[in-house]
């Protein structure tokens, strides 16, 4: 069994507020079950373990892009939406924060009873890969939250979460039961980030398994644990910076929802009617649903879909949101009888604006482009943790 990868993220306190909440929730489900329809259950518990991927998906449901927030609101949220349906979509996600993540193996034994599951296999894995990621590696960080997402077919994500308050930063860790053959043979493929100290050897009486875990690590060549291994280190910086982006790729969606128009495109006749800023948010979730794994490595680019909380890069604008959510649902729904046009239509966004990449020349509009969200955020509802957003001065004059 291997750990899929690492984020580093500087440590962000705050809340999420309920309009935001709710609507995330919605949306996860929306995403969710695009996935499962479209490429199956245990893609899902893949791309749940691919850390750029994760970020990317918090960040498009309108968390701040890089902070330590986005694990714990993303998997709440996901939390909420998935297991009501769990029996219908074969997820289940249990865990959570603090004392929901001791909770975990009581979840799982009740999970187990019901659905026919190996309760004891699940338990261990959620204890071992705990342990492993907490006790057994000694990097700095502690545990504070544990999230185990399990298909009805018993393979299984890990999602977790550790705190260094000294230099006030999270490291978020990924596990993936794909290529499980033993929690003792290569149980990492290795273990990446800032420099935190040296790496000791547990040394509890009922961590056997953990301690040939450790011995193994200690074997391995230490570049070659960092070329294999899947590392995210968020900067410190709050702002989206066009450092962050990949501005070709992120230049060809806006490219696709301003430039063109839609009746250009014989694909896009069942998105008629969607406006330019709705089509921009649609697109980047059409990414976030169907992108292959080469095209996360810049979440920040995400958060151009519906900004984030705090207001970067701009306030979510929320209008736009619950047109995203609306679109996502009906084809889903649609899907689901059997009509796909919908579902096709929203897929074929992300490929012709991959497509238009080759030849596009990005500009050096960025600041420009931000500034033209924020000023505009109030026409679409925009708002973040401080309050609704407000029209400029020149803008609020006018309406008088």
């Amino acid at each position: 069994m291997k750990r899929s990868g690492s984020a580093d993220l500087p440590l962000h306190y705050g809340y999420v507020p309920k309009w935001l909440a709710e609507r995330m929730a919605k949306l996860g489900l929306a995403i969710t079950e695009t996935i499962l329809m479209d490429y199956g259950k245990e893609e899902v518990l893949r791309r749940l373990s691919d850390p750029f991927w994760f970020q990317s998906l918090g960040a498009v449901m309108g968390m701040d892009w890089h902070s330590s927030g986005i694990t714990t609101s993303v998997m709440g949220a996901l939390k909420r939406a998935i297991n009501p349906h769990g029996k219908e979509l074969g997820i289940y996600i249990c865990g959570g924060k603090g004392k929901f993540s001791t909770e975990t193996p009581a979840e799982l034994l009740r999970l187990a009873d019901a659905t026919g599951l190996n309760g004891t296999e699940l338990v261990h894995a959620s204890k071992l890969s705990a342990k492993v990621d907490n006790t057994a590696v000694q990097d700095g960080f502690q545990l504070y939250t544990h999230n185990f997402v399990v298909s009805d077919t018993g393979q299984w994500t890990v999602i977790q979460q550790g705190m260094n308050p000294n230099n006030k930063t999270a490291r978020r860790y990924h596990w993936h039961s794909g290529n499980i053959q033993s929690f003792v043979e290569e149980p990492h493929t290795g273990v990446c980030g800032i420099n935190q100290g040296s790496i000791l050897n547990l040394t509890a009486g009922d961590a056997a398994n953990t301690r040939n875990s450790i011995v193994h690590i200690t074997t391995e060549e230490p570049m070659q644990i960092v070329r294999d291994f899947q590392r995210l280190i968020m900067p410190a910086h709050h702002d989206v910076r066009k450092e962050d982006v990949n501005l070709k790729r992120l230049g060809s969606v806006l490219w696709l929802a301003h430039e063109q128009h839609l009746t250009n495109f014989e694909d896009f006749l069942l998105l008629e009617g969607v406006g330019p800023r709705t089509l921009q948010s649609l697109t980047l979730v059409s990414e976030v649903i169907h992108g292959t794994p080469s095209r996360f490595r810049d979440p920040a680019r995400f958060s151009f879909a519906h900004g984030g909380k705090d207001g970067h890069p701009f306030p979510v604008p929320v209008n736009v949101y619950d047109e995203t959510i609306s679109l996502l649902q009906t084809a889903v729904h649609r899907s689901k009888l059997g009509n796909t046009d919908k579902a096709e239509a929203i897929q074929k966004l992300h490929e012709i604006a991959a497509r238009a990449e080759k030849d596009f020349v990005p500009n050096d509009n960025f600041e420009a482009l931000i500034e033209k969200e924020r000023e505009e955020s109030y026409k679409h509802g925009g708002r973040t943790v401080f309050g609704k957003e407000k029209p400029p001065q020149s803008d609020q004059l006018s309406l008088f």
